[in-house]
């Protein structure tokens, strides 16, 4: 036997198909806005979206969608040809950029005397000489006498020509 059309009291001996929640608390829905679908706790029966920041996404989208919409409709085309149309005049009729004006005069400097103040004269460069090449052992050795029979003041040298000295 079926339940009666109106009850006005529950009846031991029907069934009911629905189950009694424990807690007052709402079920989780999902997000509306797509790429988030979260679920949550509305706290409001409209509440569609989880937070401020998915509820402003959402409205975004609508404007941007409703803005394709208008400009699918005939109207919509002519009115963003008139936008494009006056843009590009006003493009052409824009002024070119002038030159910012310099107070000073512009430094000009030429490739012949631009070395000239840095190089030194020829006759200075004679009396330049490098350094005579030491030999390896001198370095190597600096406190070692020259012979194993002399003594520190023998003053000879372990080598005496450079020929050890590689060309770099």
């Amino acid at each position: 036997m079926g339940p009666i059309e109106s009850p006005t009291r529950h009846r031991k001996n029907q069934a009911t198909g629905r189950r009694q929640r424990a807690t007052l608390r709402p079920r989780t829905r999902r997000c509306l806005l797509k790429g988030c679908e979260q679920g949550f706790h509305a706290r409001h029966p409209r509440q569609r979206y989880c937070s401020d920041n998915c509820r402003q996404e959402a409205r975004r989208w609508s404007r941007w969608k409703a803005q394709q919409r208008y400009r699918e409709t005939v109207a919509g085309r002519q009115k963003r040809n008139g936008q494009s149309r006056r843009y590009r005049e006003r493009v052409k009729k824009r002024k070119p950029r002038q030159p910012e004006a310099v107070n000073e005069p512009a430094r000009v400097i030429t490739a012949k005397h631009f070395f000239r103040a840095h190089v030194r004269p020829a006759g200075l460069l004679r009396a330049i000489r490098a350094p005579a090449a030491k030999p390896f052992a001198a370095f190597l050795f600096p406190g070692m006498p020259a012979s194993a029979g002399a003594g520190c003041g023998a003053g000879a040298a372990l080598e005496t020509g450079t020929h050890l000295i590689p060309a770099y």
